[in-house]
């Protein structure tokens, strides 16, 4: 089983990459310059001040030992889960007041050197011993259970934490602090990935509060689950922002949101590592979706999380529908679902979901854009548009592939084409040298295609899609004809 938590990138800006340098300044430098210690004093300042209003975000933000943790130590840290005895009230409480002892401990000792030469040395070692010690403890916790292993218990935390309290009781965090914040519940993947690239491995996708907001005073506000979310739905705002965001957020495509209870009926092998599974309901019975959608598949119950994948069937009556479903190397959800997922199973679904690839029949001409597994949704596209649509004049598809059999439904595709005047496909291969097809990427066919008046939708990679996005631009489209639904969508 791959692991859980996923390393990524969670310095965003210049002082989270590099006020580690201030850690190791202290804690190294100081065993020859202690008056170094003395700068530790403002940090102290600086994280009670601004917990204040804004609760943790110093740890998230400014630490320079969250900076070293997450910059320097976390490419070799083995990344496990937290244990729970780390993150325990017992733990939490003895180790501050342990700290607080020895420190003041050590500060009362040094106040009988109160004005002679050594005492500002002798205090800044106090802090350098101090930043040493956790340099130590920290950076070993980091590499052998998670990089933010120390800040579960850190003193400096439970200081946050009380001050935040105190600004909270009196009202000075209502306007000033930004928490994250969900645009709508009913357009979470619940796929976990926010959980996953956590620093402290919190669930807000699974403690969103009716305001859309998430309320874990653990939370460092580092928004790395933000940067990471697959849906693109998640944000750092005040309360008063997050307000208004909720009075004008559309979840169109999203309304008719459902649990479903389904039935593996078949799982076919289209090539390697890809699989088609499909799904008969069992409560509801019937479930309406349209092409274009996606649907959200359990994949596990603790922590739950589900995988979202684009529907490639057709809704002919309303009583099942299928998803392609590629195995990603290292990925987490695609083995457990390769692995476990069997004929006969029975699963939970939720859905349907989306309007990003659900297409205005009342458009003349079409072009849809996929590549590598991004191809799924057009199956049941071209069918749908051409069955229901009487106005659309132009559709073509452009299926860009590495290799001639890694294309899915060629057969389909081409047959469909025969059968439909007002349908071309177009394939293109990337890396094939042996085969008679067109060669290049799609991007390349996109440059010489003649786009006026065409609607555009578009799945596949992200790089595919943005250099896409800009060819189009540059050739006229306007952006309220170009829809996309990126294959990063999927989280692994």
């Amino acid at each position: 089983m791959e692991n859980y938590y996923i390393k990524t990138n969670r310095t965003f800006s210049s002082i989270r990459k590099y006020a580690w340098i201030f850690t190791v300044l202290v804690a190294i430098g100081g065993l020859w310059v202690p008056k170094l210690g003395l700068l530790v004093i403002l940090i102290m300042i600086g994280l009670t001040a601004t917990s204040f209003f804004t609760g943790r975000y110093w740890c998230g933000n400014f630490c320079p030992h969250g900076s070293l943790f997450d910059r320097v130590i976390m490419p070799i840290s083995f990344n496990k889960k937290i244990p729970n005895f780390l993150k325990s009230k017992i733990m939490i409480v003895g180790f501050f007041l342990f700290f607080m002892y020895n420190f003041s401990r050590k500060v009362i000792g040094v106040s009988s050197f109160w004005g002679s030469y050594d005492f500002l040395n002798k205090l800044g070692f106090v802090f350098v011993t101090t930043y040493l010690m956790v340099l130590i403890t920290g950076g070993l916790l980091s590499i052998f259970i998670n990089p933010r292993a120390w800040c579960q218990f850190c003193p400096m935390g439970s200081i946050q934490k009380l001050a935040y309290k105190l600004g909270k009781s009196i009202g000075a965090t209502e306007k000033n602090e930004k928490k994250i914040s969900i645009e709508h519940p009913d357009k979470c993947h619940m796929c976990g990935k926010c959980s996953r690239v956590c620093p402290f491995q919190l669930t807000p996708y699974l403690e969103f509060g009716e305001d859309h907001q998430f309320h874990n005073i653990n939370c460092i506000k580092c928004a790395t689950c933000v940067e990471n979310c697959p849906a693109n739905i998640l944000s750092l705002r005040t309360e008063e922002e997050a307000t208004e965001m909720i009075e004008n957020v559309c979840i169109e495509g999203y309304e008719n949101r459902q649990r479903i209870r389904a039935k593996i009926t078949d799982i076919k092998e289209l090539g390697k590592d890809i699989r088609e599974y499909t799904f008969i309901f069992i409560s509801p019975e019937k479930v309406d979706y349209k092409a274009g959608q996606f649907i959200l598949i359990k994949i596990q119950d603790e922590p739950k999380a589900y995988r979202a994948y684009s529907i490639s069937s057709a809704n002919e009556d309303s009583t099942k529908l299928s998803v392609i479903i590629e195995r990603v190397e290292n990925g987490y959800g695609t083995n457990i679902i390769f692995n476990d997922f069997k004929v006969g199973d029975i699963v939970d679904l939720e859905g349907p979901m989306g309007n990003e690839l659900v297409v205005d029949n009342s458009a003349e001409k079409v072009l849809f854009v996929g590549n590598g597994i991004g191809i799924t949704p057009f199956i049941g596209l071209t069918r749908e548009i051409l069955s229901n649509s009487s106005s659309v004049k132009d559709i073509k598809l452009l299926d860009g592939q590495r290799y001639e059999n890694e294309f899915l439904y060629k057969g389909y595709f081409e047959s469909l084409s025969q059968e439909e005047d007002r349908f071309q496909y177009i394939p293109v291969v990337s890396r094939d040298k042996n085969s008679s097809l067109k060669k290049g990427y799609v991007t390349h066919v996109l440059k010489d295609m003649n786009l006026d008046g065409y609607k555009v939708y578009m799945c596949g990679s992200k790089n595919m899609i943005v250099d896409s996005y800009n060819i189009l631009l540059d050739k006229g489209v306007k952006k309220e004809d170009i829809f996309y639904e990126s294959e990063e969508r999927i989280a692994m």
